[in-house]
């Protein structure tokens, strides 16, 4: 005779004589609303306990938002040094061989070269006025110019306008800060006569100056006439003396590389490019640094942030077992539990990821404002703190939403 043993009903089976019926769903907004029981009964505890989890968030969008906008203007002042720029001249030889005449539209024809310009010596000689001697002579070069040479070295007006296609086939002239002081013309004056100088016995008007152009110290000592204009009254002979370029920083070696072939394919030989500016090398390495101690600091602030949530959460199904008994013996099941204290720790951690969120912009805003910084919030790191909250919270919340669920109703309301 086989004695089958009599199963042992689950926690969550209905009592003998009690028809067996599918357990209740509870809608989303049931589960939420559970799960802010807690939280709405506790605020003290809860705001405490997010807390932690705003502390970790809000240093972590700190430690990543201010070296963010420290490094942007830090590539802003690199860049500013000309990171993207070259120059191209003849090499020196004996006879000197010139670029060919077409070679600055050659080199604009360079995939990644973003602006080509280029200017040429004319040799003419410059003075005040035409009653000037031979020992008048300023000794400053008058540079047959491209239209877009502001753009390719980086220069900017001090008064008055630079050369343009209405004016380059007249005889107008734009001075180089040092040349407008050699020859008495510090700026130009709106609604007042425009100055005039004396090249090579032709007068030309002066229609701007300079500012400063750190980054070609020839410009400064240099009066700039139109190309067409030195081609025509200074016997010019189309054949530039340096070409200024700006190209993708990502291909300034490749553009470096295939740039004297491109201007001067029967003699690339002849051609002598500048290497990328070193600021080129230190805005990589900027580029490329990012401090691993701060994300070190805001992922430990994090993990103590979780931990103070499971702490939480823990000491809330000890003291809500009463709760938990009364629910259980009304009906809910396991699932039901686990689902109110894991959605009660995952709530509590996304407010205090929200709340850190926001203050951690508003710090890296006002820390980046008081530096003179564009701020700069990496949506990355927002997107991140936030997400991490929420995966902390669900981490925090597993255990003590387990053991919520193994409590059977008769063990809840008699430890209770």
């Amino acid at each position: 005779m086989t004695i089958t043993p009599r199963r042992r009903p689950a926690d969550d089976a209905p009592p003998d004589g009690v028809a067996a019926s599918r357990p209740v769903r509870l809608a989303p907004l049931d589960v939420l609303g559970l799960g802010l029981l807690g939280i709405r009964t506790r605020k003290m505890r809860a705001a405490l306990s997010a807390l932690g989890i705003s502390i970790g968030i809000a240093t972590l969008v700190v430690v990543t938002g201010i070296p963010a906008s420290s490094q942007k203007a830090l590539l802003t002042e690199l860049s500013a040094m000309g990171t993207n720029m070259l120059q191209a001249v003849p090499a020196r030889q004996d006879p000197p061989v010139p670029l060919p005449p077409e070679s600055v539209d050659m080199a604009d024809r360079i995939g990644p070269v973003t602006v080509a310009s280029g200017v040429a010596n004319t040799h003419a000689e410059v003075y005040r006025n035409d009653r000037s001697g031979a020992g008048d002579y300023t000794g400053t070069a008058v540079l047959a110019s491209k239209n877009n040479l502001l753009q390719a070295i980086n220069g900017t007006m001090g008064s008055g306008r630079f050369l343009s296609a209405d004016n380059e086939e007249f005889p107008t002239a734009v001075l180089g800060s040092a040349a407008a002081d050699d020859l008495g013309i510090p700026r130009i004056t709106p609604g007042q006569p425009a100055p005039q100088i004396y090249i090579d016995r032709n007068w030309f008007t002066v229609i701007g100056v300079l500012e400063k152009t750190p980054l070609s110290p020839d410009i400064d000592r240099s009066v700039l006439v139109g190309w067409d204009a030195a081609a025509g009254l200074l016997k010019f002979d189309g054949h530039p003396t340096v070409i200024y370029l700006k190209a993708r920083e990502s291909e300034m070696e490749a553009v470096r590389d295939v740039l004297p072939a491109t201007i001067n394919p029967e003699l690339p030989g002849v051609v002598q490019v500048s290497r990328p500016s070193d600021a080129l090398a230190a805005k990589r390495a900027a580029e490329s640094t990012f401090s691993a101690l701060f994300l070190g600091l805001a992922g430990i602030a994090l993990l103590v942030g979780g931990i103070g949530v499971a702490n939480t959460m823990v000491i809330s199904v000890l003291e809500r077992r009463r709760e938990i008994g009364l629910r259980r013996a009304l009906g809910a099941n396991r699932g039901q539990i686990r689902g109110q204290f894991l959605t009660e720790s995952v709530v509590l951690s996304g407010l205090g990821g929200l709340v850190g969120t926001v203050l951690g912009a508003l710090a890296t805003v006002a820390y980046s404002a008081h530096q003179g910084w564009q701020p700069v919030v990496p949506l990355g790191s927002v997107s991140a703190g936030f997400g991490g909250a929420v995966v902390i919270g669900m981490l925090a919340g597993v255990y003590p939403s387990v053991r919520a669920a193994r409590l059977t109703p008769t063990e809840a309301l008699s430890t209770a």
